[in-house]
């Protein structure tokens, strides 16, 4: 570690900057690495040594470090931000800010007012609003909070906040957050006895534990083979080797059920990282992982960026999933991060999946990644039947919404399904039906002039719901009352399509006696939400489950054996390549719910493409031969992982400026080999909370380096203040 002297000018690495870091002059001798406490503007910011100054400004107006700290990050930690910032396209300081996201880590807990939930408040009425509040504590192990921790955990308006305060719901406790430890001590129970597969998949990963080094392995199970006991054991042989272990997993699948199943095995509950925490504990997490007292922890994309300390274990379970693309904070794939910093630093990643990406297949087919494979089901537990419902032949049938009007509606669910349906309930069984259409109606139009119900601030049509009795845009979340005639010609205005609402109906309308639940983003606002699903599941109180993607992972209910997918067509003939890729991994996943106890399941997917290749493989339990499919189609094309894209979107207020300066940056363009320039033009959607959207794409082959194309490109145009401009490696989005 280099050691800089007092008085030595220093570059700082400032948390989201635009540049490389400030100059300033150390007031006692500090290592690179070492986090300052300095001043912008009168503002203070906590930064990184980066290294020697090299503004070359006058000393005498260098400013002093406000403050020197005995925490450092390595200069493994340095290269990763460096090598991160170049893939990327990211500046350094904005990889800093993923990294120092906790604002007061570095002070001394704050003098507050907390409020701790009082179960015992009487009479008072559970509003969903304030359900949603009581989600927030049980969320953060009922520890006291402060409102602006209850607000920003739970979403809802102080007005909520206030008014259980005065009923006595909420109560003031301390006025000092206490500092959390997190020290757990973890062992292994024993309790597990592993099959064949799966020890033999677990020998191999500890071989390259105890061994040391860079590796990557991925653990291919079908739903239900075991892969969590198979990396559960990859993480005790790290830890007790001495090293820290991250897990890390989809925000949706840090389940009830999975940290009970960590605690069974290890002793002691999982310290775990997600978007939901208090500030307080985000700190007291944050700080126990750099102090060295946090050595296993469970967290979403973001607890890649902890300051970890001998870190000798990165588990990426369900690997091929979207959501570690982040897309808000700066554009990165935290798999491929993950596995950027196992391999500065040396020590083995493990990627688990049922569906894993092509991107990784292709990292076998090289060499680059082991391949382990969990073949059966983890018990003995059959795989389900899959067969699709042609709709060509087998059409949806009409409903009554109610029994005492002659209100009739055209349903989603064919006769086929229904009858599945219906003999699974006889036998008490329960249902899953899948749709992934949030709301009612996707589409509200005028039947005599064809106007539509669209977001003034962004390009897409808005969604009817019917328990709001609002329209909502998915995009940017506007609500708007629906109009009781077309706005344009007074006529009336129709429903079109089905959401899982309507699905909900229909179900209600054909099985008065069953016991449904919806899932999805909109009901299920808190984690808490969620668990009570999942124990009414558990529990049998719920007959028909009816939800989007938050069901296809995450989640084993022994009782399901029937799985519907309600439109199984939906993302097959998208305009992005990966369309087949997703849909495949989506509707894989969803059937794997089914038949996971003793019963074996049955899926059925409704489909007017019954003979199309997604569905086929589906149905035949063939993923590898669609993978094949798909990717040589891919390899001819040249797209991911078989070539490289960079994303490009300008975004701008003005639509004359915005095109104005695309111009000016298409007239600016590069001439390269071996790579291809495309745009501008519109983004499919040409406008997002009101900023209009341009695009580029560059295009190279596997090898080729775009990046220093794109950096220097950049570089030769001034950008206006009123245009902002993202950069999205290998983009996973194309709207």
């Amino acid at each position: 570690m280099d050691m800089f002297k007092s008085g030595t000018i220093v570059k700082v690495l400032l948390p989201n900057v635009v540049n490389s870091g400030y100059d300033y002059r150390l007031t006692a001798d500090a290592d690179l690495g070492t986090f300052v406490r300095v001043t912008v503007m009168n503002r203070p910011y906590i930064g990184v040594i980066y290294g020697f100054g090299d503004s070359g400004l006058d000393e005498n107006k260098i400013k002093n470090v406000s403050k020197i700290f005995t925490t450092k990050l390595s200069v493994v930690d340095l290269q990763w931000i460096q090598k991160m910032s170049e893939w990327t396209l990211m500046a350094p300081g904005a990889v800093l800010r993923l990294i120092i996201n906790v604002p007061d880590a570095f002070d001394e807990p704050r003098t507050e007012q907390l409020y701790a939930y009082n179960p015992e408040h009487g009479e008072t009425k559970i509003t969903e609003s304030r359900q949603m509040v009581i989600d927030a504590f049980d969320m953060n192990d009922n520890e006291p909070m402060s409102v602006s921790d209850v607000q920003n955990i739970s979403r809802v308006g102080t007005s909520v906040i206030k008014t259980m305060i005065s009923r006595g719901m909420l109560v003031p406790t301390t006025s000092r957050q206490k500092v959390q430890s997190f020290a757990y001590n973890y062992v292994d129970k024993g309790n597990i006895e592993l099959n064949a597969e799966q020890q033999n998949a677990a020998d191999k990963i500890g071989a390259d534990i105890a061994k040391g080094g860079f590796s990557v392995n991925l653990l291919d199970g079908i739903t239900g083979s075991g892969k969590t006991q198979v990396y559960f054991d990859s993480a005790w042989r790290a830890y007790s080797a001495g090293k820290s272990v991250l897990l890390m997993m989809p925000e949706i699948a840090l389940t009830t059920q999975f940290i009970k199943r960590f605690k069974s095995r290890f002793g002691a509950p999982p310290v775990v990282w997600h978007s939901n925490l208090t500030a307080a504990r985000r700190r007291d997490i944050w700080r126990g992982v750099l102090n060295g007292e946090i050595r296993m922890l469970v967290g979403t994309r973001s607890a890649l960026f902890l300051p970890w300390q001998n870190l000798g274990l990165i588990v990426i379970d369900e690997e091929h999933d979207s959501s570690y693309k982040q897309e808000d904070m700066g554009n990165y794939h935290g798999r491929d991060m993950a596995i950027l910093r196992a391999k500065l630093s040396n020590f083995p990643v493990v990627l688990a999946s049922a569906t894993p990406s092509e991107e990784t297949m292709h990292n076998i087919e090289l060499g680059r990644f082991g391949h382990l494979v969990l073949r059966s089901r983890y018990g003995g537990a059959e795989l389900p039947t899959i067969e699709t419902i042609d709709l060509r032949e087998h059409r949806p049938t009409e409903y009554r919404v109610d029994s005492k009007t002659e209100d009739v509606r055209m349903g989603a669910l064919s006769q086929k399904l229904c009858d599945e349906i219906a003999s699974t309930l006889d036998k008490h069984q329960q249902v899953m039906l899948f749709i992934n259409r949030r709301g009612f109606a996707p589409i509200v139009q005028c039947k005599k002039c064809g106007w539509v119900a669209t977001c003034p601030d962004c390009s897409v049509g808005m969604t009817y719901h019917k328990k709001m009795g609002k329209l909502l845009c998915h995009m940017c979340g506007r609500m708007m009352t629906l109009p009781e005639k077309c706005p344009d010609c007074g006529n009336d205005v129709s429903m079109r399509g089905a959401g899982l609402e309507k699905i909900e109906e229909e179900i209600q309308a054909k099985f008065p006696n069953a016991r449904t639940a919806l899932v999805s983003s909109d009901t299920m606002m808190s984690r808490g939400a969620l668990e009570r699903l999942v124990a009414k599941m558990e529990s049998g109180e719920t007959d028909v489950v009816i939800g989007t993607q938050i069901l296809a992972k995450g989640h084993h209910f022994p009782n399901l054996t029937l799985v519907g997918v309600v439109d199984a067509d939906m993302g097959l003939f998208g305009t992005d390549f990966r369309s087949p890729e997703h849909t495949f991994q989506q509707l894989f996943q969803v059937a794997g719910r089914a038949g996971r106890g003793k019963v074996p399941g049955h899926v059925l997917l409704q489909t007017y493409q019954p003979d199309h290749p997604v569905l086929a493989a589906i149905c035949a339990g063939n993923r590898d031969e669609f993978l094949r499919l798909d990717m040589d189609a891919r390899r001819t094309a040249k797209m991911p992982p078989f070539g490289q894209l960079i994303a490009i979107i300008i975004e701008g207020k003005k639509e004359s400026v915005l095109k104005q300066f695309c111009n000016d940056l298409s007239n600016s363009a590069p001439n390269v080999n071996g790579a291809k320039i495309m745009g501008p033009v519109m983004a499919q959607v040409y406008q997002i909370r009101g900023w209009f959207r341009m695009r580029f794409l560059v295009m190279g082959d596997e090898r080729a380096a775009l990046q220093p194309i794109v950096k220097l490109w950049m570089s030769r145009v001034r950008i206006p203040a009123n245009i902002r401009i993202k950069i999205d490696v290998n983009p996973q989005n194309f709207m």
